[in-house]
């Protein structure tokens, strides 16, 4: 496994997000308000919408486009809406964020 370190969890606003650059593009990371931190890739399966800019709620972020709402945990889309966002695995140790960066297609829900 290839895990970088990315920061402190307090880098990441609670109910925000924070984007790092990787050689496949953008990674954005949410932090919920319980401090779980999940990791998307920054695009929207829709039309491509930064979903760093949505609105975090709960485990789920609307994307600022079209308001699709996509689940965390899962990176699928949730119904009606159809598509996912690649999640990447996160880890979180004595206040340090991790994050394993790893190419590959998400798996949507059928």
């Amino acid at each position: 496994m290839n895990w970088i370190q990315i920061g402190n969890l307090e880098d990441i606003p609670r109910q925000g997000s924070r984007v790092v650059q990787t050689n496949d593009g953008e990674i954005a990371l949410f932090r919920s308000v319980d401090d779980k931190v999940f990791a998307l890739n920054n695009k929207c399966p829709h039309k491509g919408g930064p979903l760093s800019q949505g609105i975090v709620h709960g485990t789920r972020v609307t994307c600022p486009l079209h308001n699709w709402v996509i689940d965390l945990e899962t990176g699928n889309a949730v119904a009606p809406d159809v598509g996912c966002a690649h999640r990447h695995e996160v880890r979180v140790a004595h206040g340090v964020v991790f994050l394993e960066v790893k190419a590959g297609a998400c798996k949507a829900a059928a």
